[in-house]
């Protein structure tokens, strides 16, 4: 049986900042979800990175993140932390701002973006050739496929929210097949997959965020070790379940319920960001018709255009990381214990790594954004991504020749997904 944590609690909790700290007030206020509804606080992070590269972000009293955590802003330096794991641990504090209850902080110790070295390369590495580019390009003639008939449902019904009935759909049956899930379970998890990314939204919570004191990711995850049950009583096959379960994790085999902390990231994280990654980008199009107007004429701009929108939109706006020792990041005297929030939205538009950053340019190169992360937590499914992404818009734009926005995009209330809830537009086949 694996454990899903091997490090004891820290003895030390997050103190003030130094009376030298460069701190967001008066300017904005990173931790309240209300920040984020109109969309990323761009020219505030602006602001802010001039100041300084990392700034001390103040929470309320009595709130989970109290009294506050650093916010790392610019390029450089969110690499710096993104690069040490050792000094800047995902498991200890978890990768979320707020301090979470001890079970729910031990379920994330047993996903795969929470797990600090060596245990994360132990559970990594039975993956690794999975998700090479080779492997994952092995994938694209069912993925088109899949991507095809979701296409042409979309045709059907014209007009459409774009973000649940057209781009939340690929991730949803990719994941489907690459885990081997029941096909008549993939809508129900990825309605605990939307909950699970949504909790700070007013929305999401009345339509049932949870059941009683049990939230979607423990539904979810008592799914997933329920499946995973299952399987071990069956012969194995070829998909990612069945690799899962047979690997050898650093000399352990995962039972069910580590599957079950297992299976809630990947899931999550592959339909969450990449629905995020799709909508976001067809957002950002329209907006932007000229660019449109030259991915219709020149298809093979369209990997381009993906990166760009990676950068422009990236999926999540910050990855908590908690310091292990006393360590300085871009001037900030940060100690041992206190939470450190790598932003990616801001790194993104950092002015010193990206030429004229605000502009969204589909023919941007190089393009270095940061949206997969850096380092030992570089997202395992970065060419899946990039694949869904890339065949994603050239079925897209292949099958409508008219794409047009007919209500307001709403995002979600989050001060970590940076994503959409709603886009109507009208799909249509002819010019």
């Amino acid at each position: 049986m694996i454990t899903t944590s091997t490090r004891p609690p820290s003895p030390v909790t997050p103190a003030t900042p130094p009376p030298s700290a460069v701190t967001t007030e008066g300017i904005v206020d990173l931790y309240d979800p209300d920040t984020f509804r109109p969309g990323p606080p761009h020219a505030e992070f602006a602001r802010l990175r001039r100041l300084a590269p990392v700034c001390w972000q103040p929470a309320p009293a009595g709130s989970a993140a109290a009294p506050g955590y650093w916010a790392v802003l610019s390029y450089a330096a969110c690499e710096e932390v993104l690069c040490d794991a050792e000094v800047f641990s995902s498991e200890e504090g978890g990768v979320v701002l707020d301090d979470l209850p001890p079970d729910r902080l031990e379920q994330m110790r047993g996903m795969l973006l929470a797990m600090d070295p060596p245990r994360h390369r132990d559970y990594r590495k039975p993956m690794a050739h999975r998700f090479t580019r080779v492997a994952i390009g092995k994938l694209e003639e069912r993925i088109r496929q899949v991507t095809r008939d979701i296409m042409a449902t979309a045709a059907e019904r014209g007009e459409v929210d774009f973000v649940s009935e057209v781009a939340g759909q690929l991730p949803t049956r990719v994941i489907g097949e690459l885990m081997g899930l029941p096909r008549e379970d993939w809508d129900h998890i990825h309605r605990l997959s939307e909950l699970n990314n949504r909790g700070q939204d007013d929305d999401y919570i009345s339509a049932g965020g949870s059941d009683g004191d049990v939230t979607p990711t423990m539904q979810m995850a008592v799914y997933a070790a329920t499946f995973a049950a299952r399987r071990l009583g069956e012969p194995l096959g070829d998909d990612l379940t069945s690799l899962l379960l047979a690997a050898d994790f650093g000399g352990r085999r995962m039972g069910p319920a580590e599957y079950g902390s297992f299976f809630v990231q990947l899931v999550t994280a592959g339909n969450d960001t990449t629905q995020t990654m799709l909508s976001s980008g067809l957002l950002a199009l329209l907006r932007h018709p000229d660019q449109l107007a030259a991915m219709r004429a020149d298809p093979s701009l369209i990997p381009c255009a993906v990166e760009e929108i990676l950068r422009w939109a990236n999926p999540l706006q910050y990855f908590r990381r908690t310091a292990m020792a006393d360590a300085v990041v871009g001037g900030a005297q940060i100690r041992a214990g206190d939470r450190v929030a790598v932003y990616f939205t801001s790194a993104n538009r950092d002015e010193t790594v990206f030429a004229d950053p605000d502009r969204f340019d589909i023919r941007r190169n190089p393009n270095r954004h940061l949206s997969f992360g850096k380092g030992e937590h570089f997202c395992l499914g970065a060419h899946l991504a990039r694949l869904e992404g890339r065949i994603f818009f050239e079925e897209l734009l292949a099958t409508f020749p008219g794409i047009e926005q007919i209500g307001p995009a709403v995002r979600v209330r989050s001060n970590l997904n940076n994503g959409l809830k709603s886009l109507p537009v009208r799909l249509s086949t002819s010019a």
